[in-house]
């Protein structure tokens, strides 16, 4: 294969290759989806229909609840289907489409999850002001540069990706399709330059991680100061979830791309794969609804009024 327009389709790494563990693998990846698309759609449903909820705490987490079921429905349906019918194949168009959506849906969120870690700050920290700062035309603006920047980057990413010559064969080595295992296949040095890329995207989500851990040193100070138990509780219980999802997302997709290459064997990369591309979007809901009891009575009413 001389050039990537000579490949028509890739193979993708198979999470099992006898038919009683692909059945497993199915019906395993259907109950996540299906928690997912519970939680998330509860979540979105909860807080497009509640007033109480019409603040920019909830406005954000609708957001990322869109952002999670978009990450979980581009990589898991295909990876299913291939398990159900014993196959590995994805046409060339499809493998694109796939990693667009992957890096437009996942670089969204971690640029959602910075927005509201600053959305914690002024609520916490600068409460007088918070009106001011958050209000409904700042956090439209917010929300909506987190999607752009993300769809700029999957677009930007995905062109000089597979502008590449692919010699090295059409095996994958992931589950779905993903910048380092399609760059493994290409015989021209001028993958450097995608290589160049994402240490830029690397350095700039480092520059995002830097602000989130400064505005939490800064929520902490300010809570502890908090004289009230209750106020103390109050405060924490608003962040704790935050933290939780925002710890989740960045240690495992970290490691899996910052792990040595003496560390790299395929069963290894496809469980921190799922670690940070299928477990968040599946438990991110679970986490937000746990210390959450505006949200807790959202969803109970809304239930209520279904059933």
């Amino acid at each position: 294969m001389s050039n990537g327009s000579s490949i028509t389709h890739f193979l993708l790494l198979p999470f099992a290759h006898t038919r009683e563990l692909q059945l497993w693998h199915f019906w395993l990846f259907l109950g996540i989806s299906l928690a997912a698309l519970l939680g998330n759609g509860l979540i979105i449903t909860s807080t497009a229909c509640d007033q109480h909820l019409h603040t920019p705490m909830y406005f954000f987490l609708l957001n990322l609840s869109l952002l999670d079921l978009g990450c979980i429905l581009t990589t898991v349906p295909k990876s299913m289907a291939n398990s159900l019918w014993d196959t590995r194949a994805i046409s060339y168009t499809g493998c694109a489409a796939q990693l667009s959506f992957f890096l437009f849906f996942i670089i969204a969120e971690f640029y959602l999850l910075t927005v509201m870690s600053y959305d914690r700050y002024v609520a916490i920290c600068k409460p007088l002001h918070y009106g001011t700062l958050l209000g409904s035309r700042a956090c439209v603006h917010m929300a909506a540069a987190a999607w752009g920047t993300g769809f700029l980057s999957a677009l930007l990413h995905t062109a000089n990706t597979f502008s590449l010559p692919l010699c090295r064969g059409n095996a994958v080595e992931q589950f779905f399709c993903e910048i380092p295992p399609i760059l493994k296949l290409s015989c021209s040095h001028s993958y450097h330059r995608e290589v160049g890329l994402l240490v830029l995207s690397v350095l700039l989500a480092l520059g995002c991680f830097v602000f989130i851990v400064v505005s939490y040193l800064q929520i902490f100070r300010a809570v502890l100061r908090i004289p009230s138990e209750q106020g103390r509780h109050k405060a924490f219980s608003t962040c704790l979830p935050h933290m939780a999802v925002l710890s989740l997302f960045v240690s495992t997709g970290s490691f899996a791309f910052l792990k040595p290459p003496s560390m790299s064997s395929p069963s290894l990369d496809l469980v921190l794969s799922v670690l940070y591309s299928v477990v968040p979007p599946a438990v991110n809901p679970l986490i937000y609804s746990l210390r959450n009891q505006e949200l807790k009575d959202a969803v109970r009413k809304l239930l209520m009024g279904c059933f």
